[in-house]
């Protein structure tokens, strides 16, 4: 493949990836699981809940984000004040600070993750095989390690 063509197929299949996730997101954002939190607010609760002790470094959950650290930081004090996470200093590193679910956060984000999972197939779940679903995601997956790779 010339290198012409290898930049034409690379661009278009990321724009068909991209066009795509804009798409079913706006969707997703339209499910009755999302009244009470955003998506981003509950990208937040789920990504700590993938923690294995539920905390996690504010720095270091925003790289599973798509915000900016000072938007990140907002989100958090609006989470906290609806008692859905804590924060604290590190003791190991007193610039950083970590953020944890609360019992009230880790019910939410399980509540809304058992509709989220049912949402998500309603919207798209007959669209592709299994075989096809398990392709996207080994893709999707190897596209990720490709770019997070040093």
């Amino acid at each position: 493949m010339s290198s012409q063509a290898s930049l034409r197929s690379a661009s278009a299949a990321w724009e068909a990836v991209f066009r795509a996730q804009v798409t079913v997101m706006r969707e997703i954002q339209k499910l009755p699981e999302f009244k009470e939190l955003s998506t981003r607010e509950y990208d937040v609760l789920f990504n700590l809940s993938r923690c294995s002790s539920g905390t996690s470094r504010l720095s270091d959950l925003n790289q599973h984000l798509l915000i900016s650290q000072p938007s990140l930081s907002r989100m958090a004090d609006r989470l906290e004040a609806k008692g859905l996470v804590s924060r604290q200093s590190d003791p190991t590193d007193q610039r950083a600070v970590l953020i944890s679910l609360t019992e009230e956060g880790a019910r939410l984000q399980k509540a809304m993750g058992r509709e989220h999972v049912k949402g998500i197939h309603d919207l798209i779940g007959t669209a592709l095989s299994d075989e096809e679903f398990a392709t996207l995601q080994q893709l999707a997956t190897k596209l990720r390690q490709h770019v997070e790779a040093p």
